[in-house]
C-alpha cells in the first residue's frame, strides 16, 4: 500500500491538471460564443430601432396605408422585439456561464495548487494509515469526492433550478407578447425579481465556494466578511477579535484554516444549537491559531472520532490540520458547550 500512494497522488494531480485544461478550452469556445453573440446583439439593437423609427413615421400617415402595409410593420417590429428578448436573454446567460467558468477554473487552480503542495511537503506521510487503516492520500482522495458531491447537490438545488425556472418564465412572457403586453412585462417583472434574488444566492455560493478576497487580500480580511454574513444569515450572536500581525500565509495555510472555521461555524449552526458564537484569530511570526466557541449542547469528542464515519467531519479537519503541521484541540461535554481550537505554524509568508 505504501507503493502505491505516490502513483495515487500521482493520478490525482494529473486528473485535476486535465480538468483544468478541459475547463481552460471550454472557457476559451464560450469567450469567443460571447462576442459573437454581442455582435449580433447590436445588430438587432440597431434593427430593432430602425423598425422602431418606421413606425412612428407611419404613425403620422395611418389613414393613407394600406391596412396590409400597416400589419405587416407592426408584424416586424413585434418580431424584431422576440428577437432582441431572446438574444439579451442568451447574451446574459453565456455571460453567466462564462463566469462560473472562470470561477471553476480559479477553484480548481487553487486546487491543483494544494494538491502539488501536499506531493512536495507532506511526502512522508503519503504512505501513512489513518485510524481506520486506510493510507492518508486515500482518505484526501475520499475527503474531496465528498466535497464534489455536496457541490453537485448545492448546483442542482440552487442555480441549475432557478435557471430551469427562467428558461420557462422567458418562454411565457414571449408567448405573451403575442396575446397581451401588459401580461407580459408583469412576466418579465417577476423574472427580474426573481434574477435579483438568484444573482445574490450564487453570489453567496460562490463565496462560500471559494471567496475571492481570499486569494486578493488574505485570511484575516475574509474572516471578518465570513464571520458578518453568517451572523447576519444564522441569526447566531457572533464575534470576532483579532489579535497579533494581520500578514498573508502561504494559499494552503489560508484555504486549510478558512475552510476549517467555515465547518466548525456551520456545525455550531446546525448540530450544536448554539444562540452565541466567539470566534478568535491571532497570528504571530510561528504560529495562527483560531478558536471557535459555542454556548450549544456539547458532543461526546471520543465518540466523533471513532466508528466508520470518521474521515468526515471533525476527523478530517483534524487530519488536513495535521497536514500542515498543526494540531487541533476539541474541548466538549453533553450540555456544556464546545471549543475548538486550530493550531498551525504561519510557514513561509506568501
Amino acid at each position: 500500500m505504501d507503493q502505491d500512494a505516490p502513483t495515487i497522488l500521482e493520478t490525482l494531480i494529473e486528473e485535476t491538471r486535465a480538468e483544468l485544461e478541459n475547463t481552460q478550452r471550454e472557457l476559451k469556445e464560450i469567450r469567443l460564443t460571447v462576442t459573437q453573440s454581442r455582435s449580433e446583439l447590436e445588430k438587432l439593437t440597431q434593427r430593432n430601432a430602425q423598425i422602431t423609427a418606421q413606425l412612428r413615421q407611419m404613425q403620422a400617415n395611418l389613414e393613407s396605408l394600406p391596412r396590409a402595409d400597416i400589419k405587416a410593420a407592426y408584424d416586424a417590429a413585434q418580431d424584431a422585439q422576440q428577437r432582441l428578448f431572446a438574444m439579451r436573454g442568451q447574451v446574459e446567460k453565456l455571460q453567466g456561464d462564462q463566469t462560473n467558468l472562470e470561477r471553476l477554473a480559479e477553484y480548481m487552480r487553487r486546487n491543483l495548487q494544494t494538491l502539488e503542495a501536499m506531493a512536495a511537503e507532506q511526502a512522508p506521510a503519503r504512505g501513512g494509515a489513518g485510524g481506520d487503516g486506510k493510507p492518508m492520500i486515500v482518505r484526501i482522495v475520499e475527503a474531496q469526492e465528498s466535497e464534489r458531491q455536496k457541490l453537485s447537490r448545492q448546483i442542482h438545488d440552487g442555480p441549475a433550478q432557478a435557471l430551469s425556472n427562467f428558461v420557462l418564465q422567458s418562454e411565457i412572457a414571449m408567448r405573451l407578447f403575442e396575446k397581451d403586453q401588459d401580461l407580459a412585462r408583469q412576466e418579465l417583472a417577476n423574472m427580474k425579481s426573481a434574477a435579483t434574488a438568484t444573482l445574490q444566492k450564487i453570489r453567496d455560493f460562490i463565496f462560500d465556494l471559494r471567496p475571492m478576497m481570499l486569494d486578493d487580500l488574505g485570511l484575516t480580511p475574509t474572516v471578518k466578511r465570513y464571520v458578518d454574513a453568517f451572523k447576519d444569515k444564522s441569526g447566531i450572536a457572533t464575534t470576532l477579535t483579532v489579535t497579533g500581525q494581520e500578514r498573508r500565509l502561504e494559499s494552503v495555510r489560508e484555504i486549510m484554516l478558512f475552510r476549517g472555521l467555515q465547518e466548525l461555524l456551520g456545525n455550531a449552526r446546525n448540530h450544536a444549537q448554539a444562540t452565541q458564537i466567539r470566534v478568535s484569530l491571532d497570528t504571530d511570526d510561528t504560529r495562527v491559531r483560531v478558536i471557535v466557541e459555542d454556548n450549544g449542547k456539547g458532543f461526546d469528542v471520543e465518540a466523533a472520532f471513532s466508528g466508520p464515519q470518521r474521515t468526515i467531519g471533525l476527523a478530517g479537519l483534524k487530519e488536513r490540520i495535521e497536514l500542515l503541521g498543526g494540531a487541533l484541540q476539541i474541548d466538549s461535554q453533553p450540555g456544556q458547550g464546545t471549543r475548538v481550537v486550530m493550531d498551525v505554524p504561519a510557514g513561509d509568508a506568501a
